[in-house]
């Protein structure tokens, strides 16, 4: 979605990890014991996802899918996820769909960023802070601030970072 800090295919090379058919995916995770998946990015919802969401619901899990938003939603989601990038701003009915409202804060206009998606989410969205990694120590405390002063809002943090997994 053209952020510094997002995970996006161009991470990793793809001539390590060849294309595996829906099906196979499928299986692989109903194999495992875990009954929820989350599908992430990179942007999901570039591509359809409904197929593989019906398979999995049929094996009884649980999808929670976590979007920019820019796309609109393919697919049956028990939970979403929509963490806004300015790049590629999320659709209006993406942001009403959410049950969660994800913005990631590097400075202090991603607060006015965060309000102006807030705007078009329905009333029982989460609404969630969360400091870009690398300007964390300098953002948390202005994130608590905000928090404090405007408590409709929570504070979400990368917790496999503070745990040092990749």
């Amino acid at each position: 979605m053209g952020c510094y800090f997002c995970d996006v295919k161009e991470s990793w090379n793809a001539k390590k990890h060849t294309l595996t058919h829906v099906d196979e995916i499928v299986q692989r995770i109903v194999a495992n014991p875990a009954k929820a998946v989350v599908i992430t990015g990179g942007e999901p919802m570039l591509y359809d996802l409904g197929y593989l969401c019906e398979r999995l619901k049929n094996n009884g899990i649980q999808l929670f899918l976590e979007t920019s938003g820019s796309e609109p939603v393919s697919g049956q989601w028990d939970w979403v996820c929509v963490s806004p990038k300015r790049n590629h701003p999320p659709l209006q009915t993406v942001l009403q769909q959410a049950d969660e409202l994800k913005v990631v804060i590097c400075n202090e206009a991603d607060f006015t960023w965060a309000e102006e998606n807030a705007k078009y989410i329905n009333k029982e969205c989460y609404l969630l802070l969360q400091p870009e990694w690398n300007s964390c120590k300098k953002m948390m405390p202005k994130i608590i601030d905000y928090i404090l002063k405007t408590p409709k809002w929570r504070v979400s943090l990368q917790s496999h970072k503070y745990m040092e997994i990749p």
